[in-house]
């Protein structure tokens, strides 16, 4: 067993990962760690001084703090959030088709951030830190707009768009910095982290 194999299959932790996120859940899972999902209701809300990577930096800890239950000695809480940033302003989750439809007009052919927020919290250490990803649309089309909300349904996605949906397909001339980062995780930096916590 070589030294990758056995840092993954020996892992001294259970992870559990505090999101509802289909898609942290595929890319943790890709990461071939073991575990176990407990979705954290926490409110959502910041401070209007919080800019760029410090809202998702702080609502990844919120989250941390909001789980329920005392941690073990053998259990790992990941929490994460992720806001894109643009023209100096995150956008959210939509409310509604109208919303998502001005947030995705707003990214037409323009560069935004993607930044998450990542917290690992056990009961004797926490550790925080941020990916962080440059994303560059293509000038959309009201019609490809519309027809992507009415057929992707991205209203769980900060955003209003989900970059490995068809909007990314057609509409993304390019990405500087993580892909995965954009869908929800920055995995790489999240297993160095892992490996070293």
């Amino acid at each position: 067993m070589n030294s990758t194999e056995k840092h993954i299959k020996k892992f001294p932790y259970q992870i559990i990962l505090g999101s509802a996120s289909p898609r942290r859940q595929e890319l943790l899972k890709g990461l071939g760690f073991n575990f176990i999902c407990k979705p954290v209701n926490a409110d959502e809300s910041y401070s209007d001084d919080l800019k760029a990577g410090d809202i998702p930096l702080y609502l990844a800890k919120k989250k941390a703090r909001a789980y329920p239950d005392p941690l073990k000695d053998n259990e790992l809480l990941i929490t994460a959030d992720t806001i894109v940033w643009c023209d100096d302003k995150a956008l959210n989750k939509p409310a509604d088709f109208e919303e998502g439809k001005k947030m995705l007009q707003s990214l037409s052919g323009k560069m935004h951030q993607v930044y998450t927020g990542v917290c690992l919290k056990s009961n004797k250490k926490e550790t925080i830190f941020l990916g962080s990803s440059n994303v560059y649309f293509k000038e959309l089309k009201d019609d490809e707009i519309e027809y992507y909300l009415a057929n992707f349904s991205p209203y769980d996605k900060a955003g209003a768009y989900g970059v490995q949906d068809w909007i990314g397909y057609i509409g993304i001339e390019k990405i500087e910095g993580s892909f995965y980062n954009v869908m929800g995780l920055p995995v790489r930096q999240l297993f160095e982290e892992l490996i070293h916590f």
